[in-house]
């Protein structure tokens, strides 16, 4: 069975306020897939790697500290590492962002090893319209609250997507535990 797991309020008001800035005044790239390759018609954002900013470390403390307990209250995955930066993650209804249905585990050497996702909304809900994060769990969609400072966090394995979004703008971040490949 697929499970999911939601911690509202992974992150405060503040705190949330504080990574949006951070994702618009960071330098941001344009958002790739696995390999280095980029795809507008499969994946259209920017990303900020938070490795890349400045005092950002209570970031990945508060993530690793997410992961345990969702790891020990509901995965039980064999977790090892994060061996990949948090990506704050704009979609803006300027460019049309988007993530169609995809998987995060793939076949690069660090996303082979990814076992679980997490990503936390960061954007007031008002702030746009669609860019939904949509999880494909136990063969139903599911939709991920909008609340701010909210965390989802599921297998590395399972499809998902954010829709469209049409206006505004959607702000995310995301990271991965990774380990050794499931069994």
């Amino acid at each position: 069975m697929i499970a999911l797991h939601i911690v509202p309020d992974a992150f405060s008001p503040t705190e949330c306020a504080t990574l949006r800035s951070i994702a618009h005044e960071a330098p941001a790239r344009d958002a790739g897939l696995v390999g280095q390759t980029r795809d507008h018609n499969m994946r259209r954002a920017e990303l900020v790697w938070l490795d890349d900013v400045p005092d950002t470390g209570w970031v990945m403390d508060r993530l690793i500290d997410l992961v345990r307990v969702a790891n020990r209250e509901t995965f039980d995955f064999d977790l090892q590492d994060f061996a990949e930066s948090p990506q704050l993650a704009r979609y803006g209804a300027d460019r049309q962002g988007h993530f169609d249905w995809h998987a995060d585990i793939g076949g690069g050497p660090l996303a082979a090893r990814r076992k679980l996702t997490l990503v936390t909304q960061l954007a007031d809900s008002g702030a746009y319209a669609g860019g939904t994060l949509e999880m494909w769990i136990d063969s139903h969609i599911r939709s991920a609250p909008l609340e701010p400072g909210t965390a989802v966090l599921f297998p590395s394995f399972a499809l998902h997507r954010v829709t469209p979004v049409t206006e505004g703008e959607r702000v995310s971040l995301t990271v991965w535990a990774h380990g050794p490949a499931f069994r």
